[in-house]
């Protein structure tokens, strides 16, 4: 069946959905509208049998939705209308919500409900929930709406508010006076403002007299001051203090024109000086506190998480988590890689290198610390390593999970294992690592294509070993099961011994060293040469100028866009917009 997306953005949730339909071998184009005569331009090109939203801010256009069946991805439970559905769950501290699969009509999220369903709320950012929660969900209700159009003999709930199943209602717009807080206020009641504005828009705070938009808020029980002061700063993070206890904030944005949401310290600038440090040693677990990396040991197994916003990771965290690695195997034979619940990694961190005076010298030495820590990981042949993503990964982030010996991901992790679309040719290794995976032709192709991969082609592919679990709950109970029985396996080392032989026979075939030469050459081309791709790429990016905005520069999504079909995994393949 043809389908056509019409989403502002092929983000996550896009790809998650365009991932799970490709599988059921649909065919999808995406596409990314500037205004409604594109998306009337598109459906009359593609002339699609179905039209779904799955992120989309701006009305569907009369003439589109009076002629095709449009599905919305609605993040909200029956009933519930409006533009910031997930904000006012956390604010309002629903204990369980949902996602309505919509059919668009005239009035915002007021059409025919084709699939409906509910899950459990975190105490958790907004961010967090819909890339997890939200996305499982949509995931859920999308499959089950197409199969219900398929049918041809389904009929949608209406939507009626005398029903009392339906308990949504409409919800305006949130503004900032939604999200306002005393640092005087109860410590839950801050916390839960600043999670339903993370990642977008962020909640206004005052800070040295200046205006930020904060990011990224963790409790913290031991430091303590007057409501408002400042009292600390970790891993360029700050420390807030409340009325009973403080809070943690990771990031900061400026509200200055052309402001980028940048780590607390960084933003603050000079200001930052003046805080206390309060380093603390990943090592040593403390309740109800931040911590960035933080190290679990049971018996000879060492689970390292690091919790990095966004999952981008500046030149600092690359090194940090590589010395951690380095103090973690001496204390267990097995190390299990965790990464953060929400995202396991992008990455170099794009925004600190736009913020950087020299942003390619910038962007050269973060790459090369997360050379230094992917190189750490593989040449760890005393110790079997498992890399557990619980969350999405992309770029150098899924060269950091390849380095691993044994390869997990929970159920419905969405992979992008390119940088060509942001004007890189890419390192972290990945020359040797992927194509170890899944072969040297297969590695070229798919980086080329700047395609996203679910979890069921990497398995079968073999770029993963294994899939589990819709809550990071259940893949976090699998992994250690995973983890436990390789450790208790008689043979335990001599799988180290087997490690160690590989190792040493690809270092005969082809020294590391060499790859990482060959990949930096053409990277160090990318960073002080090519103006034009990764300067101008990432800049859009960071700014979120599409590429009417960009001028000259070429399409932020020009990889993204178009006809994207599988038939099987062997016959991926891009088709460009005309």
């Amino acid at each position: 069946m043809k389908i056509l997306f019409i989403t502002d953005s092929f983000n996550g949730m896009a790809q998650r959905l365009w991932i799970d339909l490709d599988r059921c071998n649909h065919e999808v184009n995406v596409h990314i509208p500037s205004s409604s005569s594109q998306m009337i331009e598109a459906v009359s090109q593609y002339s699609p049998d179905l039209i779904i939203a799955p992120f989309l801010t701006s009305k569907i256009p009369e003439e589109i939705y009076t002629n095709h069946i449009c599905l919305i991805v609605h993040p909200g439970i029956k009933g519930d209308r409006g533009a910031s559905s997930l904000d006012w769950a956390i604010l309002n501290g629903e204990k369980t919500w949902g996602v309505t699969i919509l059919q668009a009509v005239e009035k915002m999220d007021a059409g025919d409900i084709w699939a409906f369903h509910t899950f459990d709320m975190r105490h958790v950012s907004k961010a967090e929930i819909y890339r997890s929660e939200v996305a499982q969900a949509a995931s859920k209700g999308i499959l089950q709406a197409v199969q219900h159009f398929e049918k041809n003999n389904f009929t949608p709930e209406k939507l009626d508010y005398n029903n009392p199943d339906i308990l949504g209602r409409w919800k305006n717009k949130t503004k900032q006076s939604d999200y306002r807080f005393s640092w005087t206020d109860d410590t839950m009641h801050i916390l839960t403002k600043i999670r339903a504005a993370d990642s977008s828009p962020g909640v206004l705070i005052n800070l040295y007299d200046k205006e930020y938009y904060c990011y990224g808020a963790h409790f913290e029980s031991s430091l303590k001051g007057t409501a408002g002061e400042i009292l600390a700063q970790r891993d360029k993070a700050i420390c807030i203090a409340t009325k009973t206890d403080s809070i943690w904030i990771s990031h900061l944005k400026s509200v200055e024109a052309d402001s980028i949401k940048l780590p607390a310290t960084i933003s603050l600038g000079t200001a930052a000086a003046s805080i206390k440090n309060n380093t603390l040693d990943p090592f040593t677990n403390i309740q109800n506190t931040w911590q960035e990396i933080r190290f679990e040991h049971k018996d000879d197994i060492g689970y390292l998480h690091f919790e990095f916003y966004n999952g981008a990771m500046d030149t600092d965290q690359c090194t940090r988590l590589k010395e951690a690695i380095i103090e973690a195997k001496k204390r267990a034979k097995l190390i299990v890689l965790m990464g953060g619940k929400d995202v396991w990694s992008n990455g170099i961190h794009l925004n600190v290198i736009e913020h950087a005076q020299d942003t390619a010298e910038e962007s050269w030495e973060n790459i090369q610390a997360i050379d230094d820590l992917i190189l750490e990981i593989i040449q760890s042949t005393d110790h079997y390593i498992i890399t557990a993503m619980q969350g999405n990964a992309g770029a150098g982030g899924v060269s950091l999970a390849l380095a691993g010996d044994k390869i997990l991901a929970r159920n419905g992790v969405v992979l992008n294992p390119h940088t060509k679309n942001m004007g890189l040719y890419g390192s972290e290794y990945w020359t040797y690592l992927l194509p170890k995976r899944i072969g040297i032709d297969k590695a070229n192709k798919f980086t080329e294509e700047c395609l996203p991969w679910g979890v069921g082609v990497a398995k079968e592919i073999g770029l993963i070993d294994d899939f589990h679990g819709e809550t990071n709950e259940e893949f976090t109970i699998f992994v250690q099961q995973q983890a436990e029985s390789i450790i208790k396996l008689p043979y335990f080392d001599k799988l180290i011994k087997a490690k160690q032989f590989q190792r040493r026979k690809d270092e005969m075939n082809k020294p590391l060293a060499d790859y990482r030469t060959e990949e930096l050459i053409k990277m160090k081309i990318n960073f002080f040469e090519n103006d034009l791709q990764y300067n101008h790429k990432r800049h859009c990016f960071v700014h979120k100028k599409n590429d009417e905005t960009a001028g000259e520069i070429s399409d932020l999504y020009s990889s993204r866009r178009g006809i994207y079909r599988k038939r099987k995994w062997e016959s991926i393949h891009y088709k460009e917009k005309k």
